[in-house]
């Protein structure tokens, strides 16, 4: 293939070895990241030759950027779409006067687009993140940015050119590109092993103040790296030419209706940038559902991500009721049986009819499981419907979407090794209420990104082929020994499950969130990185209301906080309570738990010298900076990468 395709590969390649979530991780990664989304936006009003000062730039699907649009006069913005130079990324780019930019609540609601969430109030964001719900495809961006940049050097219609050049000698079938890769010899544990040790980035090193270091990432259950079998797909699905690249969507359905154990004829699949905007397009299926015969409630619970809670939240007219979930992370079904016949059996509280429970399938917070086949059942005896947040869940466990009777299932690419911008909602047929131009809207812009659907296609084969059973049994393995060793530290307190002998922790997935008692949690997170190498997540994981509970923050003193946030936005990082995360993925070890240990071990026994620090930030009123020296070759470390990104 020619110049322009491996000058994209090899910059995008750069972007890959050292992904992550923006603007929430602690480590190196996330700092790369984030820079290389905002660089992103400085790179499109350059492109465009626009003011900065003027506008902001936005990062949407199809079916974001239309529902924006009609929010907008014509003068106001301008538009890129990645359709436009040929390659199927399924984006586009609004550059928007920031005068212009709606007030009140964003068209689509969850994750990021919010920085205080109580059950009665929210503090939403006010920069372009408020338009972009979810996590950002990040590759993608990053990749229309490149092209956009060759384009402009080397022509307006150089990528489609060159894929039309090839079209005549394309021999490769999509199917080959979905199932065939160096690894199809390999399975079970031996596939996995292979897996991490050719994984991209594997073995980078990062500046630490112990020196260079080899990173280690333990903040998957915010986004998840990829393995190269993924990456080649991806490559590969950008140079075919594009009456081919339509092959890959049913093809990828039928992967997607093997893994979850449902057919075509019954369940429609709707593919889309993440879980979040699953969600939101699940909830106005839902809302066509509602009559005037009753009053619709949705049952939730406080267990939830944002993007399960706030959509349903802002459903028009409509009322949410939440259930209580234990420390432990798990919903109390006794609770949830008398409420359903309290409101849909024995219906005592009038018109009021809960017509939807809308549950995660793993707590992100807690790595709890709930029996999502027995609270199914429980909402079908009482006529109502289940939606499952699958985001923690699909890459974890093996999920039947027939025999554990779920009605709506929502999950993410990038939780399971497919960061490429492409999310999924399965819905019975039978529930479908758009109307056939609606349905036809939303099936072609989460279809538009190819690119996406080609990787998460990838990723579940190499799931399946490693077994959910050998994946369940190595994360259990390793989540056991890291709530071992932080038993072992002084000043580490754990919450939800932590002994690994009692039948509860048989339902724990690899996630598990601490505290440092005598240090504050972003400034522990901030000292792992810069000691060991090692990105975690701190703070309240778009999660409040549990992490709130599992604080045991007062109610007097969650209110003065919400108070004080809306009048002073930019004290969110003093105020908000948190803690500290750890979730494991699939290329991680011992090796790396045992290095972790060590560096929290050494951060407890050095906490009075950080108390010290943060005292002299106080009086100083200066950004917290633990270490000047390291802060500047973790600057030198991230310019490097995003040099080679957008040279």
């Amino acid at each position: 293939m020619n110049q322009a395709f491996e000058e994209l590969e090899s910059a995008v390649f750069t972007a890959v070895t050292t992904y992550s979530n923006v603007n929430r991780g602690s480590g190196h990664y996330s700092l790369v990241s984030s820079r290389l989304i905002e660089l992103a936006r400085d790179s499109v009003l350059e492109y465009l030759e626009l003011n900065k000062e003027h506008y902001s730039v936005i990062f949407l699907t199809p079916l974001r950027a239309d529902a924006l649009m009609t929010q907008l006069e014509s003068s106001s913005f301008h538009s890129l779409s990645s359709q436009d130079i040929g390659l199927p990324l399924g984006l586009r780019i609004l550059a928007v006067k920031r005068s212009a930019l709606p007030k009140g609540i964003p068209f689509q609601t969850g994750g990021g687009v919010v920085k205080l969430v109580s059950p009665d109030s929210v503090v939403f964001t006010k920069g372009p993140e408020r338009f972009e719900a979810g996590t950002p495809c990040i590759i993608n961006i990053i990749a229309l940015i490149k092209s956009l940049h060759l384009s402009k050097k080397q022509g307006h219609d150089l990528f489609l050119n060159e894929i039309q050049n090839t079209d005549a000698d394309c021999a490769q079938s999509i199917a080959e590109i979905l199932y065939k890769d160096d690894l199809e010899n390999l399975s079970g544990s031996d596939l996995l092993q292979a897996l991490r040790d050719s994984a991209p980035g594997n073995n980078i090193e990062v500046p630490t103040s112990e020196g260079l270091l080899e990173y280690t990432n333990f903040d998957n259950a915010a986004s998840t790296p990829t393995f190269m079998p993924v990456w080649r797909t991806v490559c590969q699905t950008w140079k075919q030419p594009l009456h081919l690249q339509q092959r890959i969507i049913p093809l990828v359905k039928e992967i997607c209706a093997d893994f979850l154990d449902f057919t075509l004829d019954e369940y429609e699949i709707m593919f889309c940038s993440n879980t979040t905007e699953a969600i939101n397009i699940a909830a106005q299926n839902w809302k066509k559902e509602c009559t005037d015969e009753c009053e619709a409630i949705v049952l939730n619970t406080l267990l939830e991500h944002h993007s399960n809670e706030l959509p349903w939240r802002y459903i028009s007219d409509n009322s949410v009721i939440r259930l209580s979930v234990d420390n432990n992370g798990f919903i109390n079904s006794r609770e949830m049986d008398q409420i359903l016949q309290d409101y849909n059996l024995n219906q005592i509280h009038g018109k009021k009819r809960i017509k939807l429970v809308a549950l995660c399938g793993a707590s992100n917070v807690l790595g709890s499981y709930n029996d999502i086949k027995a609270l199914a059942g429980m909402a079908h005896k009482y006529n109502a419907r289940i939606l499952v947040d699958g985001a923690q869940l699909v890459a974890h466990r093996s999920i039947s979407m027939e025999s554990d009777d779920i009605d709506y299932l929502a999950f993410s690419g990038h939780k399971m090794y497919a960061p490429f911008g492409s999310g999924v909602l399965v819905v019975r047929k039978s529930l479908l209420n758009f109307k056939a131009e609606e349905l036809t809207r939303i099936q072609s812009s989460g279809e538009e990104n190819l690119t996406g659907i080609a990787a998460l296609g990838k990723a579940i084969t190499l799931l399946q082929r490693i077994g959910m059973s050998v994946i369940s049994r190595e994360e259990s393995e390793l989540t056991s020994y890291i709530l071992k060793g932080l038993s072992t530290v002084a000043g580490i307190k754990t919450y939800g499950v932590n002994d690994c002998s009692c039948s509860q922790f048989q339902e724990k997935g690899s996630t598990v969130v601490f505290s440092c008692t005598s240090v504050p949690h972003n400034l522990a997170a901030k000292e792992l990185a810069e000691r060991g190498g090692i990105g975690v997540r701190s703070g309240c994981f778009c999660a409040h209301m549990i992490v709130k509970q599992l604080m045991n923050i007062h109610p007097a003193r969650a209110y003065i906080a919400d108070k004080l946030i809306k009048m002073f936005p930019d004290l969110i990082e003093h105020i908000l309570p948190g803690l500290i995360r750890v979730s494991l993925g699939l290329h991680n070890e011992k090796k790396h738990i045992d290095h972790f240990i060590l560096t929290l071990q050494d951060i407890s026994d050095s906490r009075h010298t950080l108390l010290d620090k943060i005292f002299a930030r106080t009086l100083n009123a200066t950004p917290f900076l633990p270490d000047n020296s390291v802060q500047k070759e973790i600057e030198l470390f991230c310019k490097e990468l995003i040099g080679k990104v957008y040279a």
